[in-house]
Parts: C-alpha cells; structure tokens; sequence
C-alpha cells in the first residue's frame, strides 16, 4: 500500500560546531570549527537529523516510504542519483538554522534494467533571517536486482584532468561518516544486505561523501564557490581507491578500473 506524504516540512538545528569537527577528523583534516566559524561546502548534510524509531524503518535502514517527506513509489531500492547547489552566504556552526524542505518532483520511467521512479527533493537552508544555501536532491529507485541480472557497464572516465587527488575508502570511514549525517541506509555498513539483497559487490561509498571530497577540492583549487552540481554514474565499493580528478570547473571520480563513477562541474563566486 503507498501512502500519501506531507508536501513540505521546516526542521531546525543548531548547527553544533563539534559534529563538524568529528567529520573534519573522519576527512583526515584539522578540526579547526568553533562557534561563529563559517562551515565548509556540504557541511550541512552532518545536521538537520530526523530520527525514526525502529518500527517506522524500512528494510534498508532508512525512514519506511510515505511515512515523511518523500513518497512510497512502489520500489524498494533507493540510491542517491545527484544533486545541485547553490550557495549564497556560508553557513555558521553554532547559529540557530531551519531547513525548508519540499518535493519538487515525483515520477515514475522505465529504463533499461526495469522500472524506475526519481523524486527531487529541494532544500533551502536559511539563517540570520536569509537564504543561505539552496540544494537539490534527485533520487532514484528501482526494483531488486534478479539474481542472474546482468551487472550495469559503466562508463570510461576521462583521463585529461590537470589535478588529482587519491583517496580510499574503508568499512570504518563509512560507518563514521553514515553515523555523522545519521543515514541509515545498510547499504553502506551491512556487507550481507549490500550484497545479498541489493547486489553490490561490497559495502558502498556514500554518494555524498565522494561530492563532499570533490566539493572540498574544488574549493581548495577555484576558490569560495557559487554552484555546484554532481551526478553519480557508478557505484564505489569501499575496498577500492578512487581518483578525484579535475580540469577547468570539471570535476570527476575514477575508479580503480578507469570506470567513471561521478561527474561534478563547480562554478566559482565571482
């Protein structure tokens, strides 16, 4: 049965400068965030939390389908597609924060693997009485994989990036950065449900997490940004490194076997 959901909801948060310095620990960085710091690119995603008990929960460990914002599709297998932002004025840890979240979009395509349903979630993040953040959400879901289906190919990523940066992935990192933004989703510390239930090859990189690596590099490489948006092409599993790469305000992730696995264009503050 699918049930109906709100169309909008408004969630508050203080924005504890100590959760964003356990995820500057968990990046490998200097915690260097007290009250009245501005918060890096894609901090928001540590705040915000909505928590459910146990029996408002879906098998995959997120909040069960149609009992919140987003609405019960019929499908059971979610993943998070992509996202856009935009970015006004900084955020700041420490300073009452609300959240105004609604459904831009829901539907229903059939793709090549079967069906598929997208739902697009939009946030605004305001503070000090302004707009601070605009962020776009797009989700995907599907039906669980048969068990002789064939595995998706992905794409070859490009290899012409002028910067590259390494990084790797285990089994603790995301278990920290899962408890961090409270994402239940077991894909991403139950190596038997990724596995035997959805069909991963492993416990699966947050998509997220590999923007926020992207995010922060072209920060480091650009300068303060004004948008940025970002589209997952394949999944990461956490025993394997993965390359950041960027060129001009292109910014990709390459996996271990030249397959592309996100693409991200970063547009600077003028």
């Amino acid at each position: 049965m699918k049930h109906a959901s709100p169309a909008s909801e408004i969630q508050g948060d203080q924005l504890d400068p100590a959760r964003a310095r356990a995820f500057q620990v968990a990046l490998g960085h200097a915690p260097d965030i007290d009250a009245g710091s501005p918060l890096p690119p894609f901090f928001q995603q540590l705040y915000f939390w909505a928590p459910q008990a146990a029996s408002g929960l879906g098998r995959d460990g997120h909040p069960r389908l149609g009992s919140g914002l987003i609405p019960d599709l019929g499908l059971p297998r979610r993943m998070w597609a992509g996202g856009r932002l935009g970015f006004a004025h900084a955020l700041i840890a420490g300073e009452p924060s609300e959240r105004h979240s609604t459904v831009e979009s829901a539907g229903h395509k059939h793709g090549r693997t079967g069906p598929l349903a997208f739902v697009t979630l939009r946030h605004e993040y305001r503070q000090r009485d302004r707009v601070c953040l605009s962020e776009w959400q797009d989700l995907v879901y599907r039906q669980d994989p048969g068990h002789d289906a064939p595995r998706p190919v992905a794409p070859v990523a490009r290899t012409d990036e002028s910067d590259l940066r390494e990084v790797g992935f285990d089994a603790i990192q995301l278990f920290r950065y899962s408890a961090l933004t409270f994402n239940g989703h077991r894909i991403h510390y139950d190596r038997d449900y990724a596995r035997d239930v959805e069909g991963y090859g492993g416990l699966v990189v947050h998509g997220p997490l590999l923007a926020q690596h992207l995010m922060l590099m072209a920060r480091d490489l650009i300068g303060p940004l004004a948008q940025f948006s970002y589209r997952a092409a394949s999944p990461l599993m956490d025993f394997e490194a993965a390359a950041l790469c960027r060129r001009d305000t292109d910014l990709w992730v390459r996996g271990p076997d030249g397959r592309l696995v996100m693409t991200a264009n970063a547009v600077p503050m003028l």
